[in-house]
C-alpha cells in the first residue's frame, strides 16, 4: 500500500498548491464583505459623449426593450447615439432598431462570424460619418439587455475621473427565477461584479470586462484602429491584452444592467464551450506574455498575476488527476483480493472527497454572493434560496466542457432571446 500513500501525499500536495494560487480569491471576497458599502463619486465636472454600440443577430423580439431603456436614461440626450450592426440577419432586426431610435448598419459576411468583428465593422463606419475624436468613449451591450436609467449618468463619474481607459459595469440577470441554471449564471455574474471587479478596482489590480455593459475610451479605440479581436472570448482577449499593454480597466457598481441568461442545458453546453476554447486561444497566444509580467511587471504584478490565474485552464488539471485515479481503479483487478478492496475503497473516497471538497467550497461562495447581492436580486426569497443549491454542478459541469472544448472544433453560434414579457408568461406556466 505504498504507492496508496505516496499518490495520496502527491495528491495533496497538488490540490493544496492549487487552494494557494488561488487564494487571493478569498481575500477579494473577504476586501468586498468588509468594504460593502461602494465609495461614493462626486457628479462628474462634464458629460461626456458617448457611442453606443449594439452587435445584433436576428434579435428582433428583444432589441426594441434595449433601445427603449438606453432612450429613458438620466443622461442628456443629445451626449449619446445609439448604433446597431445588423449582423447576418435574416429577420426584421434593421427595422425594428430603427422603428426605436437607433442608427443601423447591416453586415452581410459569412466568412467573418463573430461579435468581434461586427463590432470592428461599426467602429469604422461609425468614425467614417463623425471623424476619431466626435465621441468620448464607446459602450458595448448585448440586444437582450435591459438597461438601469442611471447606467450612463453612473458611468460618466467614473469615466469622468479620467483614472480608467475601459470599465466594466454591475451585470445583473432580468430572469434569474426562470429555473435553477439562470439563476447560477446570475449568481456568477454578481459574484464575478462584486467580489472579483469590484475589489481589484479597491486594491488598485485590473479589472476585467465581460461580454456586456463596458466602456472603452475612444483613445484605446484610435490607438488599436478600432476592435481587433476576433478570438471566441473577445472580451477577455481585450482584458488580457489591456493588461500586457498597460491600459486600466475600472468597475462602476452603480452602474447596472439586467441580462438573459441561457434557460436550457444545451443552449449553456453550447455558449460554455464556446467560452472554453475561447480560454484555450487566449492561453495559447499571450500565457507567455502574462507570465514574464507575473516576474517582471513591478508594481502590476498582482494585475498580470490575478489575469494569469483566471485564464489558466485548472480544471484540465482536476480532470487529469480524478481520471488518473479512475484508470488507477480499473487497473486494481491485477492485487490481490483483499488488497484491491482497500484500494478501491481509498481510491473512490479521494474522488468523493475531492469533488465534495469543491461542492461546499462553491456553495460556500454562493451563499456570500446571494447573501450579500439580497436586495438586488429581483425575485422571491424562496427562489433566492433554493436554485442557490445547485450552483456548484453549473460550476463543475465546466469539467467535462473543458475536456469536450480541448478536442471539438467551436464556432460562433448565436442564442436566442426571450422579451421581458415572452420571459414574464414562461415563468407563470
Amino acid at each position: 500500500m505504498k504507492f496508496l500513500e505516496q499518490f495520496t501525499l502527491i495528491t495533496d500536495i497538488i490540490f493544496g498548491l492549487m487552494i494557494l494560487l488561488y487564494l487571493y480569491q478569498i481575500v477579494y471576497i473577504a476586501v468586498s464583505m468588509f468594504k460593502r458599502k461602494v465609495p461614493k463619486l462626486p457628479d462628474a465636472k462634464k458629460n461626456h459623449r458617448y457611442a453606443i454600440f449594439i452587435s445584433a443577430r436576428n434579435e428582433k423580439g428583444v432589441i426594441g426593450e434595449l433601445l427603449d431603456s438606453l432612450r429613458n436614461q438620466t443622461y442628456p440626450d443629445e451626449m449619446y447615439d445609439m448604433y446597431v450592426v445588423a449582423d447576418n440577419c435574416t429577420d426584421e432586426t434593421a427595422e425594428v432598431a430603427r422603428q426605436h431610435g437607433a442608427i443601423v448598419f447591416e453586415r452581410f459576411n459569412q466568412d467573418e462570424v463573430g461579435k468581434g468583428y461586427a463590432l470592428n465593422f461599426l467602429y469604422h463606419n461609425v468614425i467614417e460619418r463623425k471623424g476619431e475624436d466626435y465621441y468620448e468613449a464607446f459602450m458595448v451591450f448585448d440586444a437582450d439587455n435591459i438597461i438601469d436609467k442611471n447606467f450612463l449618468r453612473e458611468v460618466n463619474k467614473t469615466f469622468d475621473t479620467g483614472e480608467y481607459d475601459a470599465m466594466t459595469t454591475y451585470r445583473n440577470s432580468k430572469n434569474f427565477d426562470e429555473n435553477w441554471l439562470t439563476a447560477a449564471y446570475s449568481i456568477w455574474f454578481m459574484h464575478e461584479a462584486r467580489h472579483l471587479n469590484y475589489p481589484r478596482m479597491l486594491l488598485g489590480a485590473q479589472c476585467m470586462i465581460s461580454g456586456t455593459g463596458f466602456v472603452v475610451s475612444a483613445k484605446v479605440m484610435k490607438d488599436n484602429e478600432g476592435w481587433p479581436y476576433y478570438l471566441l472570448t473577445e472580451d477577455i482577449q481585450f482584458s488580457v491584452v489591456s493588461t500586457i499593454n498597460q491600459l486600466k480597466i475600472g468597475y462602476c457598481d452603480t452602474a447596472i444592467l439586467y441580462d438573459e441568461q441561457p434557460s436550457t442545458w444545451k443552449q449553456s453546453w453550447k455558449q460554455r464551450m464556446r467560452w472554453a476554447k475561447g480560454f484555450y486561444q487566449i492561453d495559447g497566444r499571450y500565457l507567455g506574455d502574462l507570465t514574464k509580467g507575473v516576474l517582471t511587471a513591478k508594481g502590476r504584478r498582482l494585475a498580470f498575476y490575478d489575469i494569469l490565474m483566471t485564464v489558466l485552464p485548472a480544471s484540465l488539471l482536476t480532470i487529469a488527476i480524478l481520471g488518473f485515479v479512475l484508470w488507477v481503479m480499473a487497473s486494481a483487478g491485477l492485487m490481490p483480493y483483499y488488497v484491491r478492496l482497500v484500494f478501491q475503497r481509498e481510491m473512490l473516497w479521494f474522488v468523493f472527497k475531492t469533488i465534495g471538497g469543491f461542492w461546499i467550497s462553491l456553495m460556500i461562495i454562493g451563499a456570500i454572493t446571494v447573501g450579500m447581492e439580497w436586495d438586488r436580486i429581483e425575485t422571491n426569497n424562496w427562489a433566492k434560496i433554493k436554485h442557490l443549491l445547485l450552483f456548484p454542478l453549473f460550476l463543475l459541469s465546466y469539467l467535462p466542457i473543458s475536456i469536450q472544448a480541448l478536442f471539438s472544433k467551436v464556432h460562433w453560434a448565436p442564442i436566442e432571446h426571450h422579451s421581458t414579457e415572452e420571459l414574464n408568461k414562461k415563468n407563470e406556466q
